[in-house]
This record gives structure tokens, sequence and C-alpha cells, in this order.
């Protein structure tokens, strides 16, 4: 009896895996250590150019503005010219911005370079969502984004590290320590942004690295999900921006964000406060609530996926994650927070793989493109207005806790959302 022929499905999933996702891992490191890295050079930066809590929090938001702006239009161009092409586009225009916030004196300058970073990034990771969308199938994509999105958590781990010691180089070739953060941690970027053009491929059927068995064996498959069709896909792209369910989502999406980007720019400082520590102590510290999240998440999209339920994995670490920004507010001692801490890491940043499932599960074609946009448009409002809202709260209460209070309240109440899908 001839043997039955060998079903790719395993290995063309792992090869893929191997082949995509520790690249992408490593362009969103990048991204998201340009995003945070603010939050470590505020440490020096308020001394040494005598910015204020208002203007650090105006700053660290108004990056959320620019990209706000122009995400749906760089999303479409990334449907329209390929991932290759614009994701080094996005990464190289944002590593030259990003290295330029070494040369800001005054907080106008800050302002412009904060919002022109924005601009820079918008689209990276709604366009990753979308490009992700081509290779792997539903069944595996909350585990996929997960390890995809740890790179936020990955970063912050990173990132805490990385910053204490380049603010010790305060004063080598006549430069603050704060100044060598931007540069060290923007020309990467760069690279990176010209490696796209090399490594990256934009679609399975111009993937050389598969075989021509696996290759179309790919392809096949992921037409046959793409070309599914029933009452609620959307393909069409006007109906997906006017769409109930999209702005829904974008709702859900702004609650979650506003308290992951209200803790995380703040993080420094909160610790800070807590234990009374100089600032390289500080930022190593702060590298325990990413390294908790980074395990918690890869987990908890793991589970996703094994059970095919997406709603309580998102609606379940939201409230963990609340329940931590809570025991913030409720104990004095400093084991606790940091206990606390790394709970509101670990919950929110794992809401990410599990729901960017929901939007990717129903959108097609042009309409994914922009409606994936359209609700990381609407969520990234809230890293503009989670720092100010935390900035506001502590120049009005003399501290952290009522704003953690109000993030934990719009995390819980927002994340109820997930119930209508």
């Amino acid at each position: 009896m001839p043997a039955k022929p060998e079903n790719p499905a395993g290995s063309v999933t792992r090869k893929t895996t191997r082949r995509l996702i520790p690249f992408l891992f490593f362009l969103f490191l990048l991204a998201y250590l340009d995003r945070i890295n603010i939050s470590f050079a505020q440490l020096q930066m308020r001394d040494s150019l005598s910015f204020g809590d208002a203007v650090y929090a105006l700053g660290a938001g108004i990056f959320f503005i620019g990209y706000t702006f122009f995400e749906i239009p760089s999303n479409l161009a990334l449907y329209r010219f390929g991932a290759r092409i614009w994701i080094a586009r996005i990464m190289i225009s944002w590593g030259i911005v990003s290295t330029c916030m070494a040369l800001i004196n005054t907080p106008h300058q800050f302002y412009l370079l904060r919002f022109l970073l924005g601009v820079a990034e918008a689209g990276f990771f709604p366009g990753i969502i979308l490009y992700l969308s081509y290779w792997f199938p539903e069944a595996e994509r909350a585990k996929i984004l997960a390890q995809f999105a740890t790179a936020t958590a990955i970063a912050g781990v990173i990132g805490a590290s990385l910053s204490g010691f380049l603010l010790q180089m305060h004063g080598i070739a006549g430069l603050a320590g704060w100044q060598w953060l931007f540069i060290a941690e923007g020309l990467p970027s760069i690279a990176a942004g010209l490696a796209v053009l090399k490594l990256l491929t934009d679609k399975p059927e111009q993937a050389d690295w598969l075989t021509p068995s696996e290759r179309s064996w790919l392809c096949e498959r992921m037409r046959q999900e793409h070309a599914v069709t029933s009452s609620y896909h959307i393909s069409e792209l006007k109906t997906a921006l006017t769409s109930l369910r999209v702005w829904r989502l974008g709702t859900l999406y702004f609650c979650i964000v506003l308290s992951f980007y209200g803790i995380g720019m703040w993080l420094p400082q909160i610790i800070k406060r807590f234990s009374g520590m100089d600032n390289l102590h500080v930022s190593l510290l702060s590298a325990l609530p990413y390294l908790t999240a980074a395990i918690v998440m890869v987990i908890n999209g793991l589970h996703s996926d094994r059970s095919g339920e997406r709603r309580l994995h998102v609606l379940i670490p939201a409230w963990l994650g609340a329940c931590g920004l809570l025991l913030n507010v409720l104990t004095i001692t400093p084991v606790f927070h940091l206990l606390g801490l790394c709970l509101a890491a670990a919950g929110i940043f794992s809401t990410l793989g599990p729901f960017w499932t929901l939007p990717s599960s129903w959108l097609r074609g042009n309409a994914a493109a922009g409606g994936i946009a359209l609700i990381n448009s609407l969520g990234n409002l809230g890293g503009f207005a989670g720092p100010y809202l935390v900035a506001l709260c502590k120049t009005h209460f003399g501290g952290f806790d009522v704003a953690l209070s109000a993030l934990a309240c719009i995390l819980m109440t927002g994340s109820l959302l997930v119930l209508l899908e």
C-alpha cells in the first residue's frame, strides 16, 4: 500500500515561525525601545533641561497624536506597496528622528520631535498584524501574536537595564547620559530598516526559503481561509471604517493602551518614589515587571489558541492587571508595590495576543488594512491620555495613588466591551 503523503502543516508552521517571528520580534523590540526610552531619559532630563512633569507628560503623549493621524494612511500604503518596502521606510525614518532626540534643548523641540517620531512609526504595529495574517491561520494566531508582542515586554527588560547603564555615560565625549541613550537606541533602527529590505518576504508565494510543495500548501491554505465569506466578514474599506464593531474594539483597545502607557511611561518614577534608589538601580528594578509580563503573555496566548477562546483571555488578564494597579494603592510595603507592578504589567500585556486575533478573524483585504489601523489609532490615543492623566493626578494630589486607581477603573470597565464580541 503506498504511503500517504505527509501533511506539511507542522513543518511549514515551524519553518515560517522560525523565519519571521524572531526578526519581527527584534524590529518591534527596537520600536518599543524608541517609545519608552523617554521614561528613563526623563530621570536626567528633568534636571538637565528643567523639564517638569507637565512638559514630560505632553512630550510623552504627543507621540501618539502624530501616530494616530498617520496610522490609517500608512497601513494602506503598506497594503499597496508591500511590507518589505514600507516597514523599511518606517524603521529608517523613526531611527533618524529618535537619534535626533539627543539634540533637543527646549520643550518645543521636545514636542516636535516626539510628534515626528509618532508620524514616522505610524503603521508599524498594525502593519505587522496585517502581515502576519498573510502567513498564519486564525487558529494559530493568538500564540504567534503573543510571541511577537512579547517584544514590548522584553524591550522593557532590555531598555530598563541598558538605559540604566547608558545614563551612567554622562559626560563622555561631552554628552549627557540621556543623549547617549537616544543615540545608542536610535541608530540600530536605521540599520535594521536596511536589513528589512534584504530579509523580509512580502507574501507566501515569494517565500523561496520554503520548498515548492510547502509553499504551494501554505498559499492554498491561506487562500482558502481568506476566501471564506459570511455575514460577519468585512472586505470593503468603507464598511470597515464605519463598522460599530471596529469602533467598539477601538474603544476597548483605548482602555488597554491608556493603562499600558499610563503606567509604562511613569514606571521608573513610581519605583523611584517607593524605593528611594538611585537611577541605575531604579532602571534595573524596572525590568522585573516587564520580565513577568513576557512570560505570562506567551502562556495566555498559547492557552487561548489551545482552547479556541478569545474573550475571557482578554477580560481576565485585564482585571488581574487592574488588581495589580490597585495593590500599589493599598500597600505601603515596597515588596508589595513591586509585586503589584509585576501583576499589573503581566495582566495588561497579556491581553494583546488574544485581542488582536479578534479583528484579524473577520476583516479581509483592504478592510483589514484600514480597520486594524483604525482600531490601533483609537487605542493609541490612550497612549496620549494615559501619561497625561497620571501627570494631572500627580500634580493635583501629590502622588500616584489617584492616578493608578483611575487607570484600574478604566481598564476594568472598558474590558467588559470584549463580552460583546
